[in-house]
């Protein structure tokens, strides 16, 4: 296998991957999207490499373009999804320190009985 072959196939491989990535947040399984990412993260690091892109053939950059248009634009709806769920996270954390200020408010009162009129 020649050496573009390696690297159509590296692109293929995580454009695999990214899909993966991309119904795992559709999904909301995060948990498997994280783990997922390491390894994502690692193949872009090996396919960048110290390649020159403009180092190579005209056929070759026109096969790969489709596939790594495709890998970034899973880039973008993850992100979005992801940033959707910090902010789901965000407002879960807000409401549980208010029930926790509510609670221990309350629980100052807990021995006591009062009557409208106490207050």
């Amino acid at each position: 296998m020649s050496a573009h072959d390696d690297l159509v196939q590296g692109y293929q491989q995580l454009l695999k991957l990214s899909n993966t990535m991309l119904a795992q947040a559709r999904d909301g399984l995060w948990d498997e999207l994280v783990a997922a990412e390491t390894t994502y993260v690692s193949r872009v690091m090996h396919l960048a490499g110290d390649r020159d892109a403009s180092a190579l053939p005209a056929a070759l950059r026109l096969q790969l373009r489709p596939m790594l248009k495709q890998v970034m634009d899973n880039e973008v709806e993850i992100r979005q999804r992801l940033a959707a769920r910090m902010e789901e996270l965000r407002s879960l954390v807000q409401q549980t320190s208010q029930q926790q200020k509510v609670t221990h408010a309350y629980g100052r009162f807990s021995s006591q009985v009062l009557y409208p009129n106490d207050l």
